[in-house]
């Protein structure tokens, strides 16, 4: 049975939509950013219907994304985390973002609670092993509750704490931050929840490492990081 296209019923080409998701997720632009660089290329459309693009294809884009790199990399090694959160305003409240990447800037997994304690920590990291396996060290923070949460789960001897260890995961926050004062906050938790997720899925795709290699490598990486973004959900 042939599987039926998510832009069948849709007007506009799958390729424009594909490329006014990337620009809003990919890169610090409001809606109305967004409309006004898709007006330049001769796109008349407004930005509610970027916004509807967004939420419709947004998830599907990133979804496709973690399935094709996750065939490829079972068999990497992702030997070290890293575990921090970040304080997000949603709708004015204080929320908790925790985020979790590898010792080479990968995002694992993004995670919203309404709490900063043993309980939501536990949560956050068994639900990051339960999709990535377990590491062999992992780097935190003094929070007391990522002790709890590692007691709990038996990997204590795991942890590693420092004055400067977990600098790579504080450098991996300021794409989000960036994000997050283009978009003008957050309104509801499960928003924060899905655009925190689609946007680590989209960094991971176009991050490229550019300080690490050679200017003809990255070039070549980064164009076959953009096809594969057009090619994706293709029919």
């Amino acid at each position: 049975m042939t599987k039926l296209s998510p832009f069948k019923y849709f007007k506009t080409s799958p390729e424009i939509i594909r490329l006014a998701v990337m620009l809003y997720v990919r890169f610090p632009l409001s809606l109305r950013n967004v409309e006004d660089l898709l007006h330049e290329r001769g796109i008349d459309v407004s930005h509610e219907t970027v916004r509807f693009w967004w939420n419709r294809f947004g998830p599907m884009f990133a979804a496709e994304i973690r399935r094709k790199r996750s065939e490829g990399m079972r068999s990497v090694s992702r030997w070290r985390w890293h575990l921090d959160e970040v304080f997000v305003k949603v709708n004015g409240k204080r929320h908790y973002l925790w985020r979790a990447i590898d010792h080479e800037g990968e995002v694992l997994e993004s995670f919203v609670t309404k709490r900063r304690d043993k309980r939501a920590a536990l949560k956050f990291l068994k639900k990051a092993m339960r999709r990535h396996g377990g590491p062999e060290e992992i780097v935190t923070d003094r929070l007391p509750s990522y002790r709890a949460a590692m007691r709990a789960v038996g990997c204590v001897d795991k942890q590693r704490t420092g004055r400067w260890a977990n600098n790579r995961i504080e450098n991996s926050h300021l794409p989000f931050r960036r994000r997050e004062r283009a978009m003008l906050r957050f309104r509801r938790m499960r928003s924060l929840q899905m655009f925190a997720a689609v946007h680590s899925s989209v960094y991971n795709h176009f991050n490229q490492a550019r300080s690490l290699s050679r200017r003809d490598h990255f070039k070549t990486n980064r164009a076959a990081a953009l096809a594969e973004w057009r090619a994706l959900l293709a029919a």
